[in-house]
């Protein structure tokens, strides 16, 4: 406790790293504010179906991620999803296309004009996703609309303020990145989730306290296992394979550059939690079609293996289709051969390993091999809310037990205090940890 009060006192004497976490806060108290103001037109009194509903399948991702922003029909309804699937567009096509490709290697300006596309991006995947999300609203909102607004009116006006709203948390979120700490779009998602915790605690407390349900002594259960899937989910984060790198004496003038041995970090998961998303988005197609082509009895038994996460045969294709994301993912993002020529410009070479393409493949094969338990770990993960579910637990609390939230904040909390004390011990403070270091890693919700 001590050391704690300590750590506090460092981070709280650095005027800069202050400033930086006042900074976040408030920046975060005004997008949280922004998610309790409901859209103009709308009877917010009037939404309790509205928040069921919002609350299943593929909208109760969009919901999780919008901080329950979406379900309660405010300006902030659409949160950073535009943006975020205007980034990982962008990024498919700098592995897609040589123009984008092209910008990619020019450093900050080629930055900067990425930067500015995916804004671009963003306003036309907002505008598309805000006409969706009115016509959601008028077939599921059960009479919140007020019906003194004309129908016209209604839609151009709710576009126009979801599409205003969404830029302006995605403005929040660059400002958290320049002026605060942290990953500032990670950290608005993970706030959004956050804020969702103590009210599912509080649920599983009560509906285990009431009635025969098991008592306060499996409710403390629950969260002992709950502490140690988030201890398992850090060891997965945290998990690295690193790789010697030699590199070449040079002599220049009287000094002497190269000749020392460094390590090439390859992460367990470097995909993060994007195979998760992919998958849920995946599986919420069939039913969606089905449910929409058929009102069937004979094809409720179909729909229920895509849209129950308690169903077996659901988990069973969910955590399949983890792994393949993840394999997939990972060999977007992750390029040994660019990773073997950075090498061999720097006479860098991997001890008993050709420069060239003998190590890429040998980099190529260490990442699929490491992948490979990564993968099958995040599968486990991905199913464990369905498990906990099966288990009778809340399914407000399920949620918790693994999948995108928990795996998204984990995620999130690391990068932030690896950043922290990146900047303690850049002063000569004592790190937050007494051993070790907390390693860095890629922000998850737009890596």
């Amino acid at each position: 406790m001590k050391k704690f009060i300590e750590t506090i006192k460092n981070i709280w004497s650095i005027e800069d790293l202050r400033n930086r976490i006042l900074t976040t806060l408030l920046l975060v108290l005004i997008y949280r504010v922004g998610s309790y103001i409901a859209l103009p037109g709308i009877d917010a009194n009037a939404l309790t179906n509205f928040e069921k509903n919002s609350n299943q399948g593929i909208l109760g991702l969009f919901n999780m991620f919008a901080g329950g922003s979406f379900s309660r029909a405010s300006i902030f309804a659409l949160g950073i999803m535009p943006y975020i699937s205007a980034s990982i567009a962008i990024q498919l096509l700098t592995i897609a296309v040589p123009y984008f490709q092209k910008l990619q290697k020019e450093g900050e300006s080629g930055r900067k004009k990425i930067n500015q596309y995916t804004r671009y991006l963003t306003v036309i995947v907002t505008g598309f996703q805000a006409s969706a999300y009115v016509a959601y609203l008028r077939n599921q909102s059960g009479g919140a609309i007020i019906p003194e607004y004309g129908t016209f009116f209604f839609w151009l006006s709710t576009t126009i303020v979801l599409t205003a709203g969404t830029l302006f948390v995605m403005w929040l979120g660059e400002k958290i990145t320049d002026k605060g700490i942290g990953n500032g779009t990670s950290i608005i998602i993970m706030m959004g989730i956050l804020a969702r915790l103590p009210q599912a605690l509080i649920a599983e407390f009560y509906s285990k306290v009431a009635g025969d349900a098991g008592g306060p002594i499996l409710f403390l259960i629950e969260i002992a296992i709950f502490i140690l899937i988030t201890v398992g989910l850090i060891l997965l984060v945290q998990g690295t394979r690193k790789i010697p790198v030699n590199y070449a004496k040079r002599i220049v003038g009287n000094k002497q550059y190269g000749g020392v041995r460094q390590f090439i970090p390859l992460k367990v998961n470097a995909a993060g939690v994007m195979p998760i998303i992919f998958a849920q988005a995946i599986m919420f197609i069939p039913a969606t079609l089905i449910g929409f082509a058929t009102s069937s009895e004979s094809a409720s038994g179909f729909i229920r293996i895509f849209s129950d996460h308690t169903n077996g045969w659901y988990n069973v294709i969910y955590a399949v289709l983890v792994i393949v994301f993840t394999y997939f993912y990972t060999a977007l993002i992750f390029n040994p051969t660019q990773m073997a020529d950075e090498m061999k410009r720097n006479n860098g070479f991997i001890p008993g390993v050709k420069p060239g393409k003998s190590t890429a493949d040998y980099i190529g094969a260490v990442m699929d091999r490491i992948t490979l338990p990564g993968a099958f770990f995040l599968a486990m993960v991905g199913i464990l809310p369905g498990v906990a579910a099966a288990f009778k637990v809340n399914s407000n609390f399920a949620t918790f037990f693994g999948g995108t939230s928990l795996l998204i904040m984990v995620g999130v909390i690391l990068d932030t205090l690896q950043q922290i004390e990146s900047q303690l011990l850049m002063r000569h403070y004592d790190g937050l940890m007494s051993t070790g270091r907390i390693k860095g890693r890629t922000a998850p919700a737009n890596a």
